[in-house]
């Protein structure tokens, strides 16, 4: 018991932490943008598997890492302008687009992957993004070794969570999306196109989806697998939900996720007779749990998956 509680006070386990939250929190601010503007994108998952792969396929075939997460948020749009142009203008299902998405981005991840790569007995590696040494504020005890010992993409998440909720709750653009999510009647009344806000939208959700996916191949790991992206993109869609379609809850979601996560990986070296796949699926059992606690007073956008006709009420 000591044991499983002298964890807690290493700076290691919090480092992990917001390791671990970064794809998500990527994958999170994506979702929410999606929905915000009235599109559930069930692509994610799919997307994310492609952001990895050309993320890591542009540094392994010569481009830099930075080069390699713009290639990935790029990939990443595309993917949600098909979902969007399906869902949007057309007003297919946003339940069979989204999976068909993820299915039609994961195969072609990894079919590109296996025709482009030659891979043998080891998978093909690069040089990610190296965990960063500030100066004098990389020493600072405890707070050093856990914000400041980060890659740069780490970062790069924690700005655009600041940046969308400052975008969201402040300005015109923001107040644009959030209608369109909510009545889209009223902002084509201000003369707006609702469609192509959502398309917009969409693209970019998808974008940072992607480069969330990406973060796996050029941060976390080094090589691509297909199955890398482990079902994150489903807990960004129910993050969502447990975040109440805010971004700074958002961060607060994706940093539980990863902390249960962490946990219980070095849970299972001090904790005997317990089979490790109890341990395995404790994060998703916790956050589940979190979820139905805090669901049901979650304030959906009015207009969510709901397909917007002009002149139509």
């Amino acid at each position: 018991m000591m044991d499983a509680l002298e964890i807690l006070g290493n700076t290691s386990l919090w480092a992990a932490v917001l390791r671990i939250a970064t794809p998500l929190i990527f994958g999170v601010l994506g979702a929410l943008l999606c929905e915000r503007s009235g599109v559930l994108n069930l692509g994610i998952e799919g997307i994310m598997t492609m952001g990895a792969m050309t993320g890591w396929l542009t540094v392994y075939m010569g481009g830099d890492l930075w080069t390699g997460l713009l290639v990935a948020a790029l990939c990443g749009g595309m993917m949600g302008l098909l979902h969007a142009m399906l869902t949007v203008p057309l007003g297919l299902s946003q339940h069979v687009s989204g999976l068909g998405i993820t299915l039609f981005a994961s195969a072609l991840s990894y079919y590109l992957y296996r025709l482009i790569v030659v891979v043998g007995d080891l998978p093909p590696t690069i040089d990610p993004f190296r965990p960063l040494d500030i100066p004098v504020l990389s020493g600072i005890p405890i707070l050093g070794p856990i914000l400041f010992s980060q890659t740069m993409p780490t970062y790069l998440a924690l700005f655009f969570v600041v940046v969308m909720a400052y975008v969201l709750a402040r300005t015109p653009l923001g107040l644009a999306i959030r209608m369109t999510g909510e009545n889209p009647h009223a902002v084509e009344a201000q003369g707006l196109n609702p469609n192509l806000i959502r398309i917009g939208a969409v693209m970019a959700g998808s974008a940072l989806m992607a480069i969330g996916g990406a973060f796996l191949t050029t941060a976390a790991f080094n090589s691509f697998f297909p199955e890398m992206v482990q079902g994150r993109g489903w807990i960004c869609i129910a993050l969502v939900v447990f975040a109440s379609w805010r971004p700074g809850k958002a961060l607060l979601g994706a940093l539980l996720f990863a902390f249960f996560d962490a946990y219980q990986l070095r849970l299972q070296n001090v904790v005997e007779g317990v089979p490790y796949q109890l341990f395995l699926m404790a994060p998703y059992v916790l956050s589940i749990a979190a979820l139905i606690l805090v669901a049901r007073r979650a304030e959906v956008p009015e207009a969510l998956m709901a397909p917007y006709r002009r002149g139509e009420r």
